[in-house]
């Protein structure tokens, strides 16, 4: 399924309006960023493993919690809350199908305290000139899959990120530019209260 591709599996780096020059970001810049990030809304683009796209909102509420919103006619959905990831089919009428968040490379950045410093967490770490890229994977557990993370500078801000799985499936998400320290009311990410406003 596309959608779990998003949350267990990278693409091509999609050109971004950035400055023609930027040093390379540290890695306590950047997990300060992730860590000063507690809520945020935006759209996104998704581009899945089989070429096709995607477009929708994201609303992120660290630590642990983050909805993908597809936009219509897709009705699918995709959601982490009290630990879990709920994928749900928008074409069954089926209750979601779940997943630890821990088993997710969006684990990383969701987690209450980032610390890309880790000792092995990232395994590359590289700027083009005009954007960092860092690929973080858990080091306990690199089965999990990796995630790719670019960001600009001045100010710092998360444009893309790309999962990828064992398998070497990637599924790429480019952000818009996000609002953050919105209010997000905690039913966004009750996976239990979506099923039941879903009647599954």
């Amino acid at each position: 399924m596309k959608h779990l591709r998003l949350l267990i599996m990278p693409m091509l780096w999609i050109a971004l309006a950035v400055p023609a020059s930027a040093e390379k970001i540290s890695l306590n810049q950047l997990s300060a960023y992730l860590n000063k990030l507690t809520t945020a809304k935006g759209g996104f683009t998704q581009i899945n493993n089989d070429g096709t796209i995607s477009t929708g909102t994201i609303f992120i509420k660290r630590p642990g919690r983050i909805r993908f919103e597809y936009n219509p006619p897709d009705k699918s959905l995709v959601m982490a809350g009290g630990g879990q990831v709920a994928i749900f089919d928008g074409k069954s009428n089926q209750g979601p199908a779940q997943y630890p968040l821990k088993r997710t490379p969006l684990n990383l950045i969701l987690q209450k305290n980032v610390n890309l410093a880790h000792a092995k967490m990232v395994v590359a770490h590289t700027s083009d000139g005009k954007s960092t890229t860092v690929v973080a994977q858990d080091p306990k557990h690199p089965e999990y899959g990796q995630i790719r993370l670019l960001f600009t500078a001045n100010p710092i801000e998360l444009r893309q990120w790309v999962i990828v799985d064992g398998t070497g499936g990637e599924t790429t998400l480019v952000l818009n530019e996000m609002t953050k320290g919105v209010q997000l009311r905690s039913t966004l990410f009750n996976i239990v209260f979506e099923a039941e406003k879903r009647g599954l």
